[in-house]
């Protein structure tokens, strides 16, 4: 962002992209580090869950996801899916820059390296365990650091169909997701995925309290944070900021339910087809 004015720059949006609602949950944590931030949301719903595709597919997307922000000057992206930062975070560091990405995988690793000296757990899709990205970025912070994954494929139905964490379906899935983690006790739990701090009740009984949960979305919210301040481009403003989200399928639901993960009023929610997200902004070819 060379040559530009620093006061502009200050007061640019905030770009953040998700597969679709979960990443609000993140949303909610800038907004709380930093009220006065304008945040620029996209959803790619039309194409939810990212967690069952092949990388490469993942990796295309997360390129023209991040490409679809760029065209509106963010000062910084915010890769608000954990299975895009663990397939694609290098790619698309490389193909913003100079705008820096943050991504919701190494700052909930060094969160939970820093809360406990025991094990660490991990629940996550199933491309975000299969890529070891949680697993590398702890282990590279403390290579003895024993990492117990288990990969949770229906929760993020089950929180998009609106269900809560005391219904007994949430709680048997779980259950069953959570049992070898239950018995190995890990001293800290990362949730790796942006649906599951809405199943923060369930997963904070079945683990109970000795289990310190990681929220994956306020550890990125606090990277942001300190990056932001670092550089002199925190916004002035200590409240009032917009929320403007895109969506790639079904407007009205996402702003129907968009309250419910993003504890906050959307300004506005607008539809974008996913054939608009593949204009060439940046190469997905790296």
């Amino acid at each position: 962002m060379a040559g530009k004015d620093p006061t502009s720059v200050r007061e640019a949006p905030i770009g953040v992209f998700d597969s679709g609602l979960g990443g609000l949950t993140v949303v909610r944590r800038l907004t709380a580090a930093m009220g006065g931030e304008d945040i620029l949301y996209l959803g790619d719903t039309a194409r939810v869950p990212y967690g069952i595709r092949s990388l490469k597919t993942i990796r295309q997307y997360a390129l023209e996801d991040a490409g679809f922000l760029l065209r509106f000057s963010p000062k910084l992206i915010v890769v608000a899916c954990n299975t895009a930062s663990a397939a694609a975070v290098r790619e698309l560091e490389a193909a913003c820059c100079p705008v820096e990405v943050v991504d919701v995988i190494r700052p909930s690793a060094a969160a939970a390296v820093a809360a406990t000296d025991g094990p660490v757990g991990v629940i996550a899709t199933e491309a975000t365990i299969a890529s070891n990205a949680y697993r590398n970025a702890i282990t590279a912070i403390d290579g003895k650091r024993e990492v117990i994954s288990q990969a949770c494929p229906l929760l993020v139905p089950i929180v998009e169909e609106g269900r809560e964490d005391d219904d007994p379906i949430v709680l048997h899935v779980l259950g069953d997701y959570l049992r070898v983690l239950q018995r190995r006790r890990p001293g800290a739990l990362i949730l790796g995925c942006t649906h599951y701090p809405l199943l923060v009740g369930a997963i904070s009984k079945l683990m109970g309290p000795a289990v310190k949960l990681i929220d994956s979305g306020q550890a990125a919210a606090l990277e942001v944070q300190r990056r932001l301040k670092e550089a002199d481009l925190l916004n002035p403003r200590a409240t009032g900021g917009i929320l403007r989200c895109y969506t790639t399928d079904n407007a009205a639901r996402f702003a129907r339910l968009s309250e419910r993960f993003g504890g906050r009023s959307v300004d506005s929610v607008e539809s974008v087809g996913t054939d608009e997200l593949k204009a060439p902004a940046i190469s997905t070819n790296l």
